[in-house]
């Protein structure tokens, strides 16, 4: 086996790559500019070598491939500059997936502007459940599992399919190179500012997509997203099975329609109990401790694509009862009787609203702080700040965080906010202030922090003081 060198080993899919290059029996290292969890954790684990930072020596001798990821690697970087000079042997993470890992696998992909993470998690879960022994990758850490990316012992593959392009050299979508047999189009909104000019271009990136899998699959899509309605009336060449409470109108039923709708009855005010429907036919009940209609609609997705890798949805009920989450999706970090904090990934002002309005719906009249890091580039250009204003409305705080990346006012948010709000820019001082809400004899208060990254790390400090 040869030595592959991951360029950008931190990210969840370089991470999640790496593990599966050394499950394939390759000696695999690389290097990212900064290291965290859980991804740190996981490589840790594995015993993969990395290093923080790019030195030349880490690429001597020559590895036999290096692969490429596309975060903070443009041109011009350093390594990305050495590599080339050098005439070194390179790729991008997808296409070495797609090409070393995916091509003969029975690929289920789930894509979408939210819940890719959850919903391939739960359908990971489910085919296990089921004995398939799925291979997977997913861009987080599902608490079923170990680790994020294993190989697998079967034909059957669940990817997160991501539309974020691949690499500095090649500007599509990721999960072009996927090519899925079982495909899930979770929803479709604007986001990736940073490099799609409009939610069209994005569409048609979602067309090239479709466009991959084969006539005798199955494409999973809602019955109530217009901007995918605008995707699939592009063309679709395999058969389409809806989620929804309602069928999809005539005028916007795809040529290939199968005619199942799964939907969901029965449910509970805060989405932790529901029955699963199949043309109104209930399948069975789902109890968890997963919230929100978000996660009754990533759940219905899973059923429906395990159904088509031969799963009965009975059996596939049964496993997501089971079913214990993702890390950072409304993850409690420190409960006690008076105060509770929880760590959200909230990547986009539809994710912190969906997240918010489960919450509120589970705990009532208790009071709930939101802590807000809008640190993706989308939210950080500041192209979704009228969203923000009111994503939030489901919490009675907020407090906005403005980080070193935000190029835009983020005062303009505070001031017109639909619920109290102030904005915080120091890290410590933030922690001091929310060291503050843990007081004895007050109303049970939820503080949910919500950023896709790090935070300057203060989920440990605020853990290690309550604790």
């Amino acid at each position: 086996m040869s030595h592959i060198y991951f360029l950008g080993i931190g990210g969840t899919l370089m991470g999640s790559l790496a593990q599966l290059a050394q499950q394939l029996g390759h000696t695999v290292s690389g290097s990212d500019k900064a290291l965290y969890p859980p991804m740190s954790d996981q490589l840790a684990a594995a015993g993969i070598r990395v290093y923080e930072g790019f030195e030349p020596a880490q690429l001597e001798p020559a590895p036999d491939l290096v692969v490429i990821g596309n975060a903070g690697l443009p041109r011009g970087h350093d390594a990305v500059e050495y590599i080339l000079e050098r005439g070194l042997a390179y790729t991008s993470g997808a296409q070495w997936l797609g090409e070393a890992v995916l091509q003969t696998r029975w690929v289920l992909a789930v894509a979408g502007t939210h819940g890719k993470t959850t919903t391939a998690s739960m359908l990971a879960w489910i085919l296990e459940q089921a004995g398939l022994q799925p291979g997977y990758l997913i861009g987080g850490a599902p608490m079923n599992f170990s680790q994020s990316a294993r190989l697998g012992e079967t034909p059957f593959f669940v990817v997160e399919a991501d539309e974020y392009d691949t690499s500095y050299f090649d500007r599509r979508s990721k999960f072009v190179h996927y090519r899925p047999r079982t495909l899930i189009l979770n929803n479709l909104e604007f986001d990736h500012a940073d490099i799609f000019p409009d939610i069209e271009a994005i569409g048609t990136q979602f067309h090239h997509l479709l466009r991959t899998v084969p006539g005798g699959g199955l494409v999973i899509a809602p019955s109530n997203d217009e901007h995918l309605h605008e995707v699939l009336a592009q063309g679709v060449w395999t058969p389409v099975s809806r989620v929804g409470e309602q069928p999809v109108p005539n005028n916007r039923r795809a040529a290939t329609e199968s005619g199942e709708l799964w939907s969901a009855g029965h449910t509970a005010a805060d989405g932790a109990a529901f029955d699963v429907l199949l043309n109104g036919a209930a399948q069975g009940r789902v109890q968890w401790d997963l919230i929100g209609r978000h996660n009754q609609h990533n759940a219905l997705n899973a059923v429906a694509a395990a159904r088509h890798a031969g799963v009965p949805p009975e059996q596939a009920i049964e496993a997501l009862c089971g079913f214990q989450g993702v890390k950072r999706r409304l993850e409690i970090l420190y409960n006690d009787d008076h105060f509770t904090l929880y760590d959200d990934f909230a990547h986009h002002p539809t994710a912190i609203r969906a997240t918010l309005e489960g919450l509120r719906k589970r705990v009532g009249n208790d009071e709930i702080l939101a802590v807000v890091e809008p640190r993706t580039h989308t939210m950080s250009l500041g192209t979704l700040r009228h969203e923000l204003t009111t994503c939030c409305a489901a919490a009675d705080r907020v407090i906005w965080f403005r980080g070193e990346n935000i190029k835009w006012d983020i005062t303009e948010v505070a001031q017109h906010c639909v619920v109290p709000a102030r904005v915080a820019d120091n890290h410590q001082k933030l922690v001091q202030s929310l060291l503050k809400e843990h007081r004895p004899g007050r109303k049970k208060l939820h503080v949910v922090i919500m950023s896709n990254g790090a935070f300057g790390g203060i989920y440990q400090t605020l853990v290690e003081s309550l604790g």
